[in-house]
Order: C-alpha cells, then structure tokens, then sequence
C-alpha cells in the first residue's frame, strides 16, 4: 500500500486524512466527524504515521 495525499484512514472513532506528503515527513488532519471537517493537525515521521495506521480502515476516495 502506498501513502497517497488526501487518502483518509479511519482508526476506530477517528479519522486520519494526510494533509502533506513529503519524502521523510506525513502532515495528517485528526478527526472525529468527518462531514464537519473539525480536527487538529499532526505531523509524524513516515515510520510513525505507518505505525499509527497500522490496523486501520482506507476509506475509498470520492
């Protein structure tokens, strides 16, 4: 699986919506409400971010 820009991962109550993508570094958007778009941003490392999707749901892209 390879991490796109925009893809949205749900994590159980929360979803995960990669906001930048660069070679080293995922910028990502934490949400619960994913029609209200309210979160707040984190950024992770590539390794962590894997880790941290690390069982969790791709949703399809609209």
């Amino acid at each position: 699986m390879r991490l796109e820009q925009g893809q949205i991962w749900q994590q159980g109550e929360v979803f995960l919506r990669i906001v930048q993508l660069e070679r080293l570094e995922v910028q990502y958007k934490s949400v619960t409400n994913i029609h209200t778009n309210e979160g707040t941003h984190h950024k992770a490392t590539k390794k962590e971010f894997c880790r941290l999707i690390k069982g969790a749901k791709l949703l399809p892209a609209n």
